[in-house]
């Protein structure tokens, strides 16, 4: 391929969690301006993904993010959510990209060229700042939803079924960003 196309690398974050959205992000990194440090966001600290998202979202040609809501989710399906989520981070764009890489094993369905890498957040520059972008704007997301709704935890699971989210779910039931489809939710309701 050659180096002078411009390519925007897309991730998601949150399509594990039993509550918010799911976040998707298409990054067009500018070859003038490299972001040194760009990894896969899931091998950062949250400090470090932060500082690394101001530095992206500065020096990058183009960036954009989509959130799809829980009852959306709910109501399409996970897959589909995340699916519409990239596409929409990818027409969002202020630049039209010349070629697609997605992180993972299945590509939106957009009119562009377009391919999925799996492990691409940890092989491919514009991949891994997406998913960093994705994940500071889910996290975002979920500090949030901890300020309305502290008794889950959610600033320190982020929405991930952990035991601590579990037990929460038990004694208060599902808050209304939970994704009613997900079984540990639908076995409290």
């Amino acid at each position: 391929m050659s180096s002078d196309l411009l390519i925007a690398g897309v991730d998601e974050a949150g399509r594990g969690p039993l509550v918010g959205s799911v976040v998707a992000a298409a990054v067009i990194l500018n070859p003038d301006k490299p972001v040194a440090g760009l990894a896969d966001s899931k091998k950062l600290t949250e400090k470090k993904r932060e500082a690394l998202s101001i530095e992206i979202k500065k020096s990058a040609l183009a960036w954009s993010i989509a959130s799809i809501s829980a009852e959306e989710v709910d109501s399409i399906n996970i897959l589909q959510a995340t699916m519409k989520a990239m596409k929409q981070a990818v027409e969002t764009l202020t630049i039209t990209p010349d070629h697609v890489q997605v992180d993972g094993n299945r590509c939106p369905d957009i009119a562009l060229s377009v391919e999925s890498i799996v492990k691409g957040d940890a092989k491919v520059q514009a991949i891994s700042a997406a998913s960093i972008l994705a994940k500071v704007e889910r996290d975002s997301q979920m500090s949030c939803l901890h300020n309305e709704y502290p008794q889950y935890g959610f600033d320190r699971h982020k929405g991930y079924g952990t035991k601590q989210h579990m037990e929460a779910l038990q004694q208060h039931g599902a808050c209304p960003q939970h994704r009613k489809s997900f079984a540990p939710v639908k076995k409290v309701l």
